[in-house]
């Protein structure tokens, strides 16, 4: 289902890239309409989201979709679990 929603940048609506992201990364912090997501690697440490309307920014999905693939890469294909940034998982 995520495969098919991330490999159409244009036609992909905000709530669902939203959901997404809250799975992958945890809740967001809000500042205005951005809704920022911690990631678990240094560098590029947010994927950011932004709504145009109902839907999401292309632009947007192709961050998320990278982020994802990143996961990944480091965690193993994405499997419904939660990927939570060391800030978020207890005990850290």
């Amino acid at each position: 289902m995520h495969r098919s929603l991330l490999d159409s940048p244009k036609n992909v609506r905000f709530e669902d890239l939203l959901n997404l992201c809250r799975r992958l990364f945890g809740e967001p912090r809000i500042r205005g309409s951005h809704h920022i997501f911690k990631t678990p690697w240094p560098g590029e440490p947010f994927v950011n989201l932004q709504r145009d309307g109902k839907m999401a920014k292309p632009y947007q999905v192709r961050d998320v979709k990278r982020a994802r693939e990143k996961l990944e890469a480091k965690h193993g294909k994405y499997s419904g679990t939660l990927y939570l940034p060391h800030r978020m998982v207890a005990g850290r």
